[in-house]
């Protein structure tokens, strides 16, 4: 019980850290701003300790695979924090800030061709934007997407090299998948194939559909200003994070769906064996 309390007090304070970067990196920011920070790294503290220290699950899936939710969870971090970084080097430069800008830049700028993710990001803003604006935001678009296509490369060589998620040993589908209903109806091999199928083309169509979205929106209401710092680090983010996770999560459900259908094989190779001694 000490155990699964102490490391559920530490996930919340990772999780509100996470939210808090920005704030306490970037400087400028308006004490409203830090106001409304604190209150949301506090409630995403507290909702991560009460599903972490709950013995039955909730919402969080994978909870006892891991490393899928520390992967996840790392590259949401990284994203947040070097974007953070790279945001501080435009009023205090450093060498850091420095090396992380041009990393950004390369990236972006060898990922800014026609119809790719990061063209249509660029597009998104104004055709009035300002040419610093303009030069943050595929900084910002290339560093994230490159944080995330190497967390999905990750996880895809620990399912497909290091077996994930059977070398943790058995996996229990109610404890990592408290959202998906077994007995809801339906073959469960079929359904939870069908939902990797969905979640891996979602999560390769957002980063396309995201910002002809935003685009269109922009005639209707206010568009999102990216000027502001702390918005470009969590636009950029949540546009490179999201679609990464489903398609983690895809790969995952994927996975567990070629598990059970290897056991099923089993299954009914043993009943054979047992009907042909008999």
């Amino acid at each position: 019980m000490i155990a699964r309390l102490s490391g559920a007090a530490m996930r919340g304070f990772l999780v509100a850290l996470v939210v808090a970067t920005p704030a306490l990196i970037v400087p400028g920011a308006s004490i409203d701003s830090s106001q409304a920070t604190v209150l949301v790294a506090l409630f995403a503290a507290f909702m991560t300790f009460v599903e972490y220290n709950s013995k039955s699950p909730s919402i969080v899936e994978f909870r006892d695979a891991a490393p899928f939710n520390r992967l996840r969870f790392i590259a949401l971090f990284l994203t947040v924090f070097l974007l953070s970084v790279i945001c501080k080097g435009k009023t205090d430069p450093t060498l850091l800030t420095g090396a992380l800008t041009s990393i950004g830049t390369i990236v972006g700028s060898s990922i800014d061709f026609p119809y790719s993710p990061v063209r249509l990001v660029v597009l998104m803003l104004p055709s009035n934007a300002d040419a610093d604006i303009v030069q943050s935001v595929r900084t910002a678009a290339g560093l994230a997407y490159l944080i995330s296509l190497t967390a999905m490369t990750a996880f895809l060589f620990l399912v497909r090299v290091l077996g994930w998620p059977a070398r943790s040993g058995a996996f229990n589908v109610w404890v990592n998948l408290p959202l998906f209903d077994p007995t809801a109806g339906g073959d469960v091999l079929r359904r939870l194939s069908r939902d990797a199928r969905i979640n891996i083309a979602l999560g390769f169509l957002l980063p396309f559909v995201i910002p002809a979205v935003v685009k269109l929106a922009a005639d209707l209401v206010n568009p999102i200003s990216l000027e502001n710092p702390q918005t470009l680090i969590w636009t950029m983010s949540a546009w490179a994070f999201l679609p990464a996770s489903m398609i983690m999560r895809g790969i995952a459900m994927q996975r567990i769906a070629e598990m059970i259908r290897d056991q099923r094989k089993r299954a009914y190779a043993n009943a054979e064996g047992d009907m042909l001694t008999v």
